[in-house]
């Protein structure tokens, strides 16, 4: 994506996979900047594309829309780019106890943006690495839904305030580890604390 191409808003509808209403109203709604100028012959940058396909990259994780702007709010347009550019996160593993044991194993980096903003507006120490703009972003690499394909979250109380989101359709092994996991959660938080 070179930085000086600029795009009509037909074209950069068309590279991002959006329309060109959909440029409008985020436009509208704070979560692209505007072009500078009005008009037909507006001009849109490759910032403007970046940004776009981090949306929509950010939607597929059913964020909301005033979730994104938050997210998007502290990014200047290199991190963004450079987030647009990453390649497509690995899947993750079939199984839901590697899952729980990796979302234990977390640091505060990846909490998300408002917990790391007060970690890191303190001076970190030197082993704390600063975060990168996709853990300042926040993004889940969680994700198994395929492009195109309908999913549906299901919810699972396992005790009181306590509940567990699936997102389906999940395949054969999938289901059987999360039943698994319902099973041993379920017991865990019925469990008298001494």
């Amino acid at each position: 994506m070179p930085e000086d191409a600029t795009y009509s808003i037909t074209e950069l509808a068309d590279l991002a996979g959006v329309t060109p209403r959909t440029i409008r109203y985020y436009l509208a709604q704070g979560l692209l900047p505007s072009a500078g100028q009005t008009g037909p012959g507006t001009r849109y940058g490759a910032s403007h594309l970046a940004r776009l396909r981090v949306i929509r990259g950010l939607q597929a994780e059913h964020l909301p829309l005033a979730e994104i702007r938050r997210r998007l709010a502290d990014l200047d347009d290199d991190e963004i780019v450079a987030l647009a550019e990453q390649d497509q996160p690995t899947p993750p593993s079939d199984s839901a106890l590697d899952y729980v044991r990796s979302v234990l194993r977390e640091t505060p980096a990846s909490y998300g943006v408002p917990i790391q903003r007060a970690l890191y507006s303190m001076a970190p120490p030197a082993s704390v690495p600063a975060p990168t703009p996709a853990e300042r972003l926040g993004e889940s690499h969680h994700s198994t839904a395929k492009p195109g394909e309908r999913s549906q979250w299901e919810r699972i109380v396992l005790a009181t305030d306590v509940e567990l989101h699936i997102r389906r359709p999940l395949g054969r092994t999938q289901n059987k580890r999360v039943d698994r996991l319902v099973t041993i959660a379920r017991e865990l938080l019925e469990e008298d604390p001494q």
